[in-house]
């Protein structure tokens, strides 16, 4: 299964100006390199078999002549190669030059996409030699052949519908309104781009800029193969910059005076089901309807791209967080500014002062009272009027308590302490309940008893209880309905698990509080646990929150492809196998997983994640910070009765 994974390369060969012979062989060369590394779609730089620095060469029907014999030259030689490949060739066609990308795939000529955009300014005199070509297709011939020549064309792959592919010619991504928006609209999910871009100082960065944010504009893949080694230098240098980006994310670069190639997978199945998703994305009727010609590609193609292949893309293992620690830095800012002005209005509003959070010493509530010092600081409250509530219990441990009340006093806030044990003793001589039978009664009674001491406490202060539960445990429904489940407001309810992680260690790193510092390095080398069960006789937290409903990370990565991508579960595997093993194992690391621990949590989470939505569909409010929430009101409007049985299936059905 290819899970809509098509592997796609921009090249830059080196070449010899006006030396057609030349250039086939290593237009050939480059090409089969590509095939050589997996792709499926390779594209060329302009004029690439004459090399695009022929000046007034391009005048001599000697030259002309060569281009198109070259092109014969290169179908011949590409004839085994089930891939399509965008060469760059001047072309005569009705009286007049135009500059063409040929489309070749297994020995067959598909069609000639011609140049719109002809510039003719500073450096560029391409207006000497070429005309535009026109948009609408017409029949033409080319090397002895009869095909569409025209820029309104689409490569289409029988078999995979999300597989079509446009064409544009350098200068036409440089205009206020490429052609690849039209392309785009009529159906393209990649779009290849054959350029000679000079060299200037600072135009790497624009041309980066250009491609990404085009990839994103139009949620589509974007291949651009720029001119390099071998043209002229008379008067500028080209520097062979290829790239490859998807959805405005670089995946691959030929970095400007590098190797000279770019190459990656890329996801058509994923942008198709983007541009279905983003109700703004506007498709044209059809493309015929919109004046543009689908060319079917050849069998041998469509046989090749659904062949079984492996996942070789980068997968990012923690897409919630990002790898660069300036990014990082930055992102965490963002989501804790976030969070405080969302929880700073929600007070404003209700004309609150107090804000009551029930602390335990783990992660989730130390971000939370950290959210709720900044919210405090922000709109100018004195932080006393936090009320940290420690609620110690048959799972509690000396080290989380003792962590819960340093950090409620290095931030000044109010620190209250109230025992629930004999409380729910009492609770459970009301209603029956054996306390040796620690089962879910056992558990979720501390959870609703602590959830009623800090409602109560809130009416007492005239404030709101703020709620600690994450968006991954919300995700898993890990969180005892109407217990911690419930607050006034929810501030960590957009945010991971992975992340929290991360956002706690940032305050920790830039609070400038050696103490806070200190006691925020404890908890997060503290085990995540609800410490619901009675701790071990050395003290030790007996519940490890990992060990019974699966490892964060992967679950992070799971709800990131189900909820943010859509993916089916042979996907959200393939994914995740290349993530946490296979990336590992090419890096030298051993996998913290194995493929069977990595299914064995996938099934668990659609099992989950299924069964608890009704814990989702009653929420309270929180802000979302990511491009992934499961509020009812927002992001997840999914019926809590919808049967698992399809995913589960699917997901029981695979093997490690």
């Amino acid at each position: 299964m290819n899970h809509g994974l098509v592997t796609v390369a921009a090249a830059t060969p080196a070449v010899h100006v006006a030396d057609v012979a030349f250039n086939v062989v290593a237009c050939v060369e480059e090409t089969r390199a590509a095939v050589v590394h997996g792709a499926s779609v390779v594209v060329l730089p302009e004029c690439c078999l004459t090399a695009y620095t022929c000046g007034d060469l391009f005048l001599q029907d000697a030259l002309l002549d060569a281009a198109e014999e070259g092109l014969a030259g290169f179908l011949d030689r590409t004839a085994d190669l089930p891939c399509l490949v965008f060469v760059g060739l001047p072309l005569r066609q009705n009286g007049k030059l135009h500059n063409v990308a040929a489309a070749c795939c297994a020995g067959e000529l598909l069609g000639v996409v011609p140049k719109l955009n002809i510039p003719t300014y500073n450096e560029f005199y391409e207006g000497r030699h070429f005309v535009a070509g026109p948009e609408a297709c017409v029949d033409a011939e080319v090397c002895g052949r009869t095909v569409p020549f025209g820029a309104h064309q689409l490569f289409c792959c029988p078999g995979m519908p999300a597989l079509k592919v446009g064409v544009e010619v350098c200068e036409d991504l440089w205009v206020a309104c490429p052609p690849s928006v039209g392309l785009a609209r009529a159906g393209a999910t990649v779009v290849c781009n054959l350029s000679a871009s000079n060299a200037l100082v600072g135009k790497a960065d624009y041309r980066r800029s250009l491609v990404s944010g085009q990839s994103a504009r139009l949620l589509c893949a974007y291949a651009y193969a720029s001119s390099g080694w071998g043209e002229s230098t008379q008067d500028v240098v080209f520097s062979g910059h290829d790239l490859v980006a998807e959805n405005g994310r670089i995946l691959s670069e030929g970095r400007p005076f590098g190797d000279g190639r770019a190459l990656a997978q890329v996801d058509v199945a994923f942008l198709a089901e983007e541009r279905r998703r983003i109700s703004t994305w506007t498709s044209a009727p059809s493309p015929a309807a919109a004046g543009y010609r689908e060319v079917r590609l050849p069998d041998a193609f469509a046989g090749a791209v659904a062949a079984p292949a492996p996942v070789t893309r980068h997968v990012d293992p923690h897409p919630f967080v990002p790898d660069d620690p300036a990014t990082r830095s930055g992102r965490c800012e963002d989501i804790l500014d976030i969070q405080a002005h969302g929880l700073a209005q929600r007070m404003a509003h209700t004309r609150s002062a107090t804000a009551v959070v029930g602390v335990s010493g783990g992660l989730d509530s130390t971000l939370a009272l950290l959210v709720c010092a900044r919210a405090f600081d922000l709109v100018g409250l004195d932080r006393a009027g936090i009320v940290a509530v420690t609620m110690p219990g048959f799972g509690t441990t000396d080290r989380t308590h003792g962590n819960a009340r340093a950090m409620a006093d290095a931030l000044g806030c109010t620190l209250l302490e109230v025992p629930i044990a004999s409380a729910v003793r009492q609770h459970f001589s009301d209603i029956g309940h054996d306390e040796a039978v620690r089962d879910v009664t056992y558990e979720n009674s501390q959870a609703r008893e602590r959830t009623q001491i800090l409602m109560d406490l809130a009416n007492q202060r005239g404030g709101l209880v703020i709620g600690t539960g994450d968006l991954s445990e919300l995700a898993l429904g890990w969180a005892t309905y109407n217990g911690d489940h419930m607050s006034m407001y929810g501030v960590n309810a957009g945010v991971p698990k992975t992340l929290v992680r991360h956002l706690v260690a940032h305050v920790a790193r830039t609070c400038g509080d050696a103490v806070l510092s200190a006691v925020l390095d404890d908890v997060l080398d503290t085990p995540v646990s609800p410490e619901l069960l009675p701790a071990g006789e050395d003290g030790t937290i007996a519940q490890r929150t990992e060990d019974l409903v699966g490892p964060c990370e992967l679950h992070d990565f799971f709800l990131y492809a189900v909820l943010r991508q859509a993916f089916p579960p042979a996907k959200v595997f393939a994914l995740a196998c290349r993530a946490f093993v296979d990336q590992e194992l090419e890096a030298g690391r051993e996998p913290a997983f194995d493929r069977a621990t990595v299914l064995r949590w996938l099934q668990t989470f659609y099992h989950r994640f299924f069964s608890q939505q009704f814990k989702r569909s009653c929420l309270p409010d929180g802000p979302k910070v990511g491009t992934v929430a499961v509020s009812p009101r927002g992001d997840l409007r999914m019926p809590s009765d919808a049967s698992a049985a399809l995913w589960v299936t699917q997901a029981e059905a695979l093997e490690a």
